[in-house]
Formats: C-alpha cells, structure tokens, sequence
C-alpha cells in the first residue's frame, strides 16, 4: 500500500533538498525580474554566481536574462578567475559589465592609504559608482547567511538607501516568502537568492549540475607562506616578508577574491567529489578560514555593508 501510493506521490513530495533550494531561488529570480525595472546580476566567476548563472539559466531559457551581468573588478583578482568570467559571459551569450576599483582610484573617489593596500573593501564604491551610472534598482548577488555573522542578518530582499547603506535594524519582513521590492528614486534593493544554502551545499549542486568551475577552486602546487595562521599564496602583489619561508604545497580556493586579501587552504582534493567530501567535514566557514580582510575589526563585514558593500 504504501509502495503504491509513493508511486503515485506528487512530484513535489520526491523533491531533495538541493531541488526545494533550486526552487526557492528560481522563484525569487523571477520575483526581482517582475518587480523590478533595472535588475543586474553581479557576477565574478565565483563559485557562487556560477550557480547563480545556472539558476538564471533555468528561470528565463530559453529567453535572454532580464538583466545584465556586473563584475566589480579590484584589478588585483586573480587570473584563472577573471579569464573563466569571460568566457562564461561569451558562451552564454550575455552582456558583462565591468567597472573597475583602478578607475575609481583615477577619479579620486577611492583614495588607498599605501599603494598596498588592499582594493576589496574599496569595491562598495565602485559598485554604487556603476548602480548611480546605469540606475539599476536592484543586484543580485551570491552571497549566503553561512559565510559570515554580518550575512546572516540579512533579508533575501536587502534595502540600501538612497547612500547605498545598509541599516540592519530596519529591514523589511518576508514573512510567506513576500517580497517586497519598492524604492524610491536612488535607493537600492540587494537580491540574495541562494541565501538560505550553505556551502556544502554550492559543491553538491555544482556536481549535480556538472558546472565549470575556475581551476584555482581545485587542488593543485602553488608558492605560500604561513602568516598568522594561514597560507597567503605568494605573488607580485603578496611577496614574502623578511624571515618567511616559501613553501609550494598541494592547495586550493574555497573562496576567491582580491589576491591580497584571500588565502587558500591546503588540500588534496582536486575533483568536485572530493571537495564535497572535504567541505562536508569542515568546522569553519570558507570566509572564517581563508578571508584575511574579515580576520579585523577595521574591515569587518558588517561595517562595510552599512557602507555599500555586496
């Protein structure tokens, strides 16, 4: 009797968990597409935007995206990332965007302290430099509550003021999944559709879909020193100080971002099911582990969202 009736169940009740996900971040897609007139969809070549681009795929195919793609570029990303970006855009055939922190610095809008110093927490002001230049009334972005404290405050519908601020004691309730999109002329709506996933579960759909990831997402030998607990990979950028010693060990990038700022970790797994295995043990989240600029309070996560940031 109940083999009968499972047979029969609705489609809906064989769902797995990676599908109701799926499901709540194509429906939340097409809330931003319906209730917003200039959405753009920031993509960086990222794990978690190449999941975002499968779910855009999904939501609108086979029509073109309702929106652009935006990359915020530092000008000290790395390679393998920026390349992959590229040719993601092509192959899909989308519109990329791209702005630049360097730009910025030649406006004067962004002053660094040291030529060092690093571009990341400078990005929240070339991003509002391209939300003002191209109107877009919302973003849509990766970001996920497990990678830090200051994301999990957040509404998957996040409302920026007509400065781009974030205040995190006057957000916009979502009870029944509503979401509510109004603004006013200059304000800002941030999208976060696959808030609600955690990383193990970004790998488990990236196998599930067979998506194309960067190589550096990969174990592979790359020069690192040890500072402070984490491997900093040594580059032009990020040479060794006085007295540390280059190691070139087995590593990869659970995240990636400004060269300066993002450390790998050392690993052997070099295929999705191994890194899926790896994550599925991890105690610490990949930003807690390999983000340098979140290790400080002058660069906190929630300071630089009140500011704009993503």
């Amino acid at each position: 009797m109940d083999a009968h009736c499972s047979a029969f169940a609705p489609p809906a009740a064989r769902l797995d968990h990676l599908d109701w996900l799926e499901a709540e971040a194509i429906h939340i897609l097409r809330e931003v597409a319906g209730q917003c007139s200039n959405p753009v969809l920031l993509f960086s070549g990222g794990k978690d935007s190449v999941c975002l681009l499968r779910l855009a795929e999904k939501a609108f195919r086979p029509g073109m995206f309702p929106f652009p793609l935006l990359h915020v570029d530092t000008g000290h990303n790395y390679a393998e990332v920026t390349a992959f970006r590229d040719t993601r855009a092509t192959e899909l055939g989308e519109r990329l965007i791209v702005r630049s922190v360097e730009d910025s610095i030649a406006r004067g809008t962004v002053v660094l302290r040291t030529p060092g110093d690093s571009r990341n927490k400078h990005q929240s002001v070339t991003l509002l430099e391209a939300i003002a230049e191209f109107a877009f009334d919302a973003c849509i972005g990766g970001a996920r509550r497990d990678e830090e404290k200051a994301r999990a405050k957040e509404r998957i519908f996040s409302f920026r003021d007509e400065y781009g601020q974030w205040d995190p004691k006057n957000q916009r309730p979502e009870l029944w999944s509503l979401y509510n999109a109004r603004i006013h002329p200059g304000e800002n709506i941030r999208v976060f559709p696959i808030s609600n996933w955690t990383e193990l579960d970004v790998w488990e759909y990236v196998a599930r879909e067979g998506l194309e990831l960067p190589s550096i997402y990969f174990a592979h030998k790359r020069p690192v020193v040890r500072r402070n607990g984490n491997l900093v990979p040594v580059t032009a950028l990020t040479p060794p100080r006085s007295g540390e010693s280059v190691e070139e060990i087995l590593v990869r990038f659970r995240t990636v971002g400004d060269i300066t700022c993002t450390a790998p970790v050392a690993s052997v797994a070099d295929t999705l099911e191994k890194i899926v295995a790896e994550t599925a043990l991890s105690t610490i989240s990949e930003r807690g582990a390999t983000r340098l600029d979140d290790q400080t309070s002058e660069s906190s996560m929630e300071r630089r969202k009140k500011e704009g940031y993503f």
